[in-house]
């Protein structure tokens, strides 16, 4: 077989069939929808649980609460993004699934708090990791001129996974309650058979561990003809790339200023995310709406976002990733800093809907332009790690909401926060360097 690598061809020649890569887009897909349930649904039933007499949890509570899950995403993103590298990114795409998956059905059978929290940290061992795993393979089996809009495509799913978690709250919070909606989460286990059957393997992650041989075989299968392995001048052909090799790239003098500023973009961003995320209807409560019309915010929130991203992804294609997270970070916190003033609801929607593409979709063209800005040996790994240093943010998110909540210091300035670091996210992203040449 002749060969040409599938990351790093002439776009002229690239060798992956589309019915491959929207094989590949689908299985991810499917597992970010799945995610994006877990993660929307602390926010939709988050008012829920405040009024809920048998725990009576504080604000500050709450926000903790709502943050147990993303300590496990840190260490899971952590992990699992770099033993997939290591051990296979399908595999670790489908033991991530089947932790947070039945994670939620204990979450929604939990006695109290503590236990409540303890299944939502398990949880999050596998939602932190399916996300560099789904990056890693996205953006490996696309071609370079689509990697930001097939991003986009596939994390759309997480966005729509949010909308389906509200969705599911108005329907059942009323008449069945919050846990429930929570154990609604579980469901996608189903899929599990369906995304083993139909995901191939990725063809750097065999490389990555000296099985050449096989990535060969599996590249005749899909049809993947021109066929090279990407370049791996730390070891020889057939050989496992050992795993300080794949770390210590991404602190390499060549890296290092960009790990930086991708990181604290990042933490920014997913810190904006998950703030709103987690807090936007119990805010908007706050601000004087009622239950139904606050989760619809959160509802329209998800949807622009998932409506964003695809058209954030076609931008960053034809424009590049930077001037586009530039701007649309800015945008977003902006809108956020427009919501403190009394709108009418329209208004307040729209600023919603501008504030879910400037977190949400800013932040998944983000990760898109962390996987593919490093080598392709590493592509996972460096998604990983990014997200993990990332969740402190993300963390932080739902605190900051708590901890403002119980100061009492008005609503307004949860807008305030959270357009100080879109702000934040957009210098940091401005400072990082272009990407080097010998890599675009």
């Amino acid at each position: 077989m002749s060969a040409t690598s599938p990351t790093t061809s002439p776009e002229t020649v690239w060798p992956v069939p589309r019915g491959v890569t929207g094989i590949v887009l689908f299985s991810c897909w499917l597992a970010i929808l799945a995610d994006g349930y877990d993660i929307g649904v602390i926010g939709a039933v988050l008012p829920a649980l405040a009024e809920d007499s048998a725990w009576a949890l504080s604000p500050v509570e709450l926000g903790g609460l709502a943050s147990w899950a993303l300590v496990g995403m840190l260490i899971g993103a952590l992990f699992i993004g770099t033993l997939s590298d290591r051990v296979g990114r399908k595999r670790m795409l489908l033991v991530s699934m089947s932790i947070f998956t039945t994670m939620q059905l204990g979450a929604a059978l939990a006695p109290t708090p503590e236990l409540f929290g303890l299944f939502r940290f398990l949880g999050g061992l596998g939602m932190g990791g399916v996300i560099p795993v789904a990056a890693a393979l996205t953006i490996e089996f696309s071609a370079p001129r689509r990697r930001s809009l097939n991003y986009g495509i596939m994390y759309s799913g997480y966005s729509l996974g949010i909308v389906v978690s509200a969705l599911v709250a108005m329907g059942l919070l009323p008449h069945l309650g919050w846990r429930w909606v929570i154990a609604v989460g579980a469901f996608p286990i189903l899929l599990l058979p369906i995304i083993a059957k139909v995901l191939p393997e990725s063809l750097e992650s065999l490389e990555n561990r000296g099985l050449h041989d096989r990535a060969v075989a599996q590249a005749t299968r899909l049809g993947i003809d021109p066929y090279i392995p990407a370049p791996r001048p730390e070891v020889m052909p057939g050989e496992r790339m050992p795993w300080h090799s794949i770390l210590q790239q991404l602190f390499s003098r060549r890296y290092l200023r960009s790990t930086v500023f991708l990181w604290i973009s990042l933490f920014a961003g997913l810190l904006l995310v998950y703030g709103l995320n987690s807090w936007l209807p119990s805010i908007m409560r706050a601000a004087g709406y009622d239950l139904g019309p606050a989760l619809t915010f959160l509802m329209v929130f998800s949807l622009a976002s998932a409506a964003g991203g695809l058209v954030l992804g076609h931008l960053a294609d034809r424009f590049g990733s930077k001037p586009v997270l530039i701007i649309f970070y800015t945008l977003g916190g902006v809108a956020c800093l427009l919501m403190m003033f009394p709108n009418s609801m329209f208004v307040n929607l729209v600023f919603v809907a501008i504030s879910g593409v400037g977190s949400i979709s800013t932040s998944l063209v983000l990760t898109a332009y962390i996987t593919d800005y490093y080598p392709a040996s590493v592509r996972a790994t460096a998604a990983g790690w990014a997200l993990s240093f990332a969740r402190i943010g993300a963390i932080m998110g739902p605190m900051v909401g708590g901890w403002l909540a119980a100061m009492a210091v008005g609503v307004e300035w949860n807008f305030v926060a959270f357009a100080i670091v879109a702000l934040l996210a957009a210098v940091a992203v401005s400072l990082v360097p272009k990407k080097p040449a010998a890599l675009v």
